[in-house]
């Protein structure tokens, strides 16, 4: 049986590396695995998967309206799909995360989903969110804070270093994020020292 996998972590922790090494290992066994990234990733129309480590590959777009399940079926049905891989997996929404609990359920496709939990303010990101309830597997993927601790937080800066508290959940600009454990991240956003009421 199929599953519904996703491996979260904060910024910078590789998830684009792994997520391009599994597709590879598929196609060097033969099998065909299919690449999604969110439409917010689209250079010039085209869908790109890139790591910081230098390697990238071009992957089908996927927009708040898409039906995953339609999509894929119609893949496996001109021929056989091995594997989905998910990029950005935090921006699904709800419904996509359930079309793809369905391919792994009833077209016994395995889906590999990758993305973030949560954004600079703290908060879950909805595909997150509902990959988290419905997931049949998480992993979570480690990267470090500048202190060597584990960092599970990100913070938003400005082109200035300021960090930013404010503003939209999405922003693609990856240069403005830093991955920060629990304990830097709440000092950097001006959450400890807590104020006492007088």
């Amino acid at each position: 049986m199929a599953k519904l996998y996703f491996s979260y972590a904060a910024m910078n922790a590789g998830k684009s590396t792994l997520l391009l090494q599994a597709a590879h290992n598929y196609r060097e066994r033969g099998m065909r695995p299919l690449l999604y990234t969110s439409a917010l990733y689209a250079e010039e129309g085209v869908g790109l998967i890139t790591s910081r480590i230098g390697i990238a590959e071009e992957a089908d777009l996927y927009a708040a309206g898409d039906d995953l399940y339609q999509s894929i079926r119609d893949y496996d049905e001109e021929s056989k799909v091995d594997c989905v891989f998910i990029d950005e997996a935090q921006f699904l929404n709800r419904e996509q995360v359930w079309q793809l609990a369905r391919v792994a359920d009833r077209l016994n496709i395995p889906i590999m989903c990758y993305g973030l939990r949560t954004d600079f303010q703290g908060k879950l990101f909805p595909g997150a969110m509902e990959l988290l309830a419905i997931a049949d597997t998480l992993r979570e993927i480690r990267t470090i804070c500048t202190c060597g601790a584990k960092a599970t937080m990100v913070v938003r800066q400005d082109m200035s270093g300021r960090v930013l508290t404010d503003g939209d959940q999405v922003s693609i600009e990856k240069s403005v994020y830093l991955s920060l454990c629990r304990k830097h991240w709440e000092e950097a956003v001006g959450r400890w020292p807590v104020k006492r009421p007088e």
